[in-house]
């Protein structure tokens, strides 16, 4: 074999395990493509599995604080809370509250262009506030009525997890024998909501302490201010009897006057009613009725 031949030969091997080579790179590259799609593909899954689930948890339905918070309330729900039956109220009496749900104290009267004024401070993280609320809903709806209530859970790491209750962020409320002062303020995962004002910060101070309320108990939520003639400190009966529940629930569950929950919500609210008729002077008679008249002598 010639010398010219063997070189030919030598450059045609060269040739093909170049192209073999070549071939091997790109099947590489191919499969390389195939797995990196497939791990993006199964990420792509995951995230989009993790959003749905986080949608639909409680704290997701909260909204956002530059807006609206929590979920709006079917008719039927909002229609219970606020017309809880003049017979249930009678029966429940003061419930399964405890002594000291309204407590007197002393101060200039808190009036707002006339009226005598309420002012609560809460949070919506806080399960106190969130028993609580459905106490003061079903107080205040007798003197005035609420718009723009929402559905919230409180907070999912705290005692009483995913409480079911409403929020008053941004709520409005019309009476024409009261004003009601509502300030949320932080949101269900404690961000800034609303700011209390000096005045507000001054009846806490004054109020939300001793002697009004132990030292162990000072500074507690929710903190509500009945014109400066009564005090609520924290919540009036436990949150657990709400555990598990939903709105709807809750709702209905306040016109049977042996159920848990209302002999701790409507049992609260009769005692809120009876200092609300304290200030008003018994009047809209439909809300102070006698047996309401009757729970205002053990406001002391």
């Amino acid at each position: 074999m010639g010398k010219a031949t063997r070189i030919r030969q030598q450059n045609a091997r060269q040739k093909i395990a170049a192209q073999r080579e070549a071939e091997r790179r790109a099947e590489m590259r191919r499969r390389l493509f195939i797995t990196a799609g497939s791990v993006l593909a199964v990420i792509v899954i995951v995230v989009a599995f993790i959003v749905v689930k986080s949608l639909k948890s409680p704290t997701a339905q909260q909204g956002s604080a530059a807006g609206t918070t929590g979920t709006a309330l079917p008719a039927s729900v909002v229609n219970d809370i606020t017309n809880v039956p003049a017979s249930t109220l009678a029966a429940v009496g003061k419930g399964s509250t405890g002594p000291r749900t309204v407590i007197p104290i002393t101060g200039t009267p808190l009036t707002s262009g006339g009226k005598p004024e309420v002012v609560y401070i809460g949070a919506e993280y806080c399960p106190f506030c969130a028993a609580e609320r459905w106490a003061m809903v079903v107080a205040l709806s007798k003197f005035g009525t609420f718009s723009g209530l929402r559905g919230i859970h409180s907070s999912s790491t705290d005692t009483y997890p995913n409480t079911p209750t409403l929020t008053f962020y941004k709520s409005a409320y019309t009476s024409k024998y009261l004003v009601f002062t509502p300030v949320e303020t932080t949101t269900v995962t404690k961000q800034t909501l609303q700011k209390t004002t000096a005045a507000q910060e001054a009846l806490l101070a004054k109020y939300d302490a001793p002697p009004y309320v132990s030292q162990a108990d000072a500074g507690a939520i929710p903190f509500v201010d009945f014109g400066n003639k009564y005090l609520v400190s924290g919540a009036s009966y436990s949150p657990q009897v709400l555990a598990g529940k939903t709105w709807s629930e809750v709702a209905s569950s306040l016109a049977d006057p042996k159920a848990p929950v209302s002999q701790g919500a409507v049992g609260a609210a009769n005692m809120m009613t009876a200092a609300l008729c304290k200030l008003t002077g018994n009047q809209p008679a439909s809300a102070c009725t006698p047996a309401i008249q009757k729970l205002e002598g053990q406001l002391r």
